[in-house]
Order: structure tokens, then C-alpha cells, then sequence
């Protein structure tokens, strides 16, 4: 017992077991500066995300928040025990070795788990697309209805619902992000007068600008568009709210057709002209 006294009681013990532990508590600190830069650096992209034009589910944002919050803290954490068990004598070789090999066999038997959730966290990031969104992944087109970590799914509009792997995703086209704009080619014949179509063009595309809210101003009528082998094509544009072009398309269509008519404007149908060729008659 006097022996185990006298040798903690020796100068170089007390200064080695003195450095071990300012040591083991800079690590300490470190770990939690480094969680704290985490925590301040993860609320700043979900303020921005919030500011974003794409809306996600706040639950979801939270929930993938609280998710890398984790994901960092148990990696330092783990990290800065390690550190601090080499300090105080283990030998982290065999544990390292061990943990290696493990995590390598995990990752060769889920290489597309991993790659799925890896998408998935970029997509959620980057604000690609959110749920409510019409968008159109390869051949699929549809409107969001969930994204996940591993997979999304889109609704199209006939009712299919399409589940992806977010590994798969390569490339989309998102249709909700800005406005739209809807695109109407009116056929008038050739022996109307253009002047006068274009100008009830311009009454009834303002008109109904003014009973249409899905439109977000004032529809223009760019001119003759196309000379065709019977009519004219006059087009016109409506800049709408984004993945209603569609609607506002069908909306102004019946509208033109009508004001036309009241107003003698004919549009065009295929007329067919036939000659008879009359055969002399031998003796006359």
C-alpha cells in the first residue's frame, strides 16, 4: 500500500496523469463546440428552407432536422469516447479493425439503401420538389404525394400512384415552382378581317383575365402565328399560376369561340372544291 503511495506520489505520475486530463477535457469541449456548430449550422439551412419557394411538411423538416442532429451527435460523441479511451491506455487497434471490416460488409450489402438515403436527404435540402407538386421523373408525371428517405411517390392523373427509389432519380422537371404560361393558336379564315379578330381578341382575353384568378395578368395577343392551307392562326398567351395552363387553356378557348361567333368572326373548316371536267362531244 505505501508502495502504490509512493509511486502515484512521484512527480512525473502526477504531471502524466494531469495531461491526460486536460486532455480528456479538451475533447470533451471540442465535441460539444463541434454539435453546437451542427445544431446552429442545420437551423440556418431550415430557416432558408422556409424562405424557399417550394414549401415542405414542417413535421417532415423537423423530423429530418432532429434525424441529422442525431446523426452528428452520435458521431462525435462515439469519436471523442474513442479518443478519450486511447488516452487513458485502450488499445483502439483490434476495436478500429473490427469496426471496419463491419461497417465494409454493411456497406457492400446496402449499397442501394445508402444511396437511396442519400438522395433522398439531398432532395429534401436542395428543395427540389415538395409534396403537392406536379413533376415529371423519367417517364413518370404526376403530383407529389410523399417524399420519403428511400423512396418517393407520384400520383399521376389518370390515379396510378408511382413509387421511386430516390437512387433512381436522375433528373426531374418540376411544373410548380413558377408561373406558367398557357398558349391558345385561334384559327380565323382568310377572308376575315385580321385587324378586327385581333382586336375582340384583345376584349375577351381581357375580360376574362378579370373573372379568371388563376391568370396573373393581362393576356396578350402576339399576332399571326402560322399561315395555314385554309386559315390564319393568331396566338395568344396567358402568363397563369404555376400547373394551371391547362385549365386557363380550356377557359379562354370556349371564351374566344363564343365572342367570335356574336361578332361574325368565322373560324375555318375544311372546305372542299370539286371541278367537273365537261368532255367534248365527237360531231359538235
Amino acid at each position: 500500500m505505501n508502495w502504490m503511495r509512493e509511486h502515484i506520489s512521484k512527480p512525473e505520475i502526477i504531471a502524466s496523469v494531469f495531461w491526460i486530463i486536460i486532455k480528456i477535457v479538451l475533447i470533451y469541449i471540442i465535441a460539444r463546440i463541434i454539435i453546437k456548430i451542427a445544431d446552429k449550422t442545420i437551423t440556418h439551412m431550415m430557416v432558408a428552407r422556409e424562405k424557399s419557394p417550394i414549401k415542405i411538411d414542417r413535421r417532415r423538416s423537423n423530423t429530418i432536422s432532429i434525424l441529422i442532429h442525431n446523426l452528428i451527435s452520435y458521431t462525435v460523441n462515439l469519436v471523442a469516447i474513442m479518443l478519450i479511451l486511447g488516452q487513458v491506455g485502450f488499445n483502439l487497434g483490434p476495436l478500429l479493425a473490427g469496426a471496419g471490416v463491419l461497417g465494409l460488409a454493411i456497406g457492400f450489402g446496402a449499397q442501394s439503401l445508402v444511396k437511396d438515403v442519400i438522395t433522398g436527404f439531398f432532395i429534401i435540402f436542395e428543395d427540389q420538389f415538395g409534396v403537392g407538386d406536379v413533376i415529371q421523373i423519367d417517364q413518370f408525371k404526376g403530383t407529389v404525394e410523399e417524399i420519403g428517405i428511400r423512396v418517393t411517390r407520384i400520383k399521376s392523373w389518370t390515379g396510378e400512384v408511382h413509387i421511386i427509389p430516390n437512387g433512381n432519380i436522375k433528373q426531374v422537371t418540376n411544373f410548380s415552382t413558377y408561373n406558367s404560361i398557357a398558349v391558345v393558336d385561334v384559327s380565323v379564315a382568310y377572308d376575315a378581317d385580321i385587324d378586327r379578330a385581333m382586336e375582340l381578341l384583345r376584349e375577351i382575353v381581357t375580360h376574362v383575365h378579370e373573372r379568371t384568378e388563376n391568370i396573373v395578368k393581362t393576356p396578350e395577343v402576339l399576332g399571326v402565328q402560322m399561315i395555314g392551307n385554309s386559315e390564319l392562326k393568331i396566338r395568344v398567351i396567358a402568363e397563369c399560376k404555376p400547373n394551371t395552363q391547362g385549365e386557363v387553356g380550356r377557359i379562354l378557348n370556349a371564351e374566344i369561340k363564343k365572342h367570335l361567333d356574336a361578332h361574325g368572326i368565322e373560324i375555318p373548316y375544311p372546305k372542299v372544291v370539286t371541278y367537273l371536267k365537261q368532255e367534248k362531244v365527237e360531231g359538235n
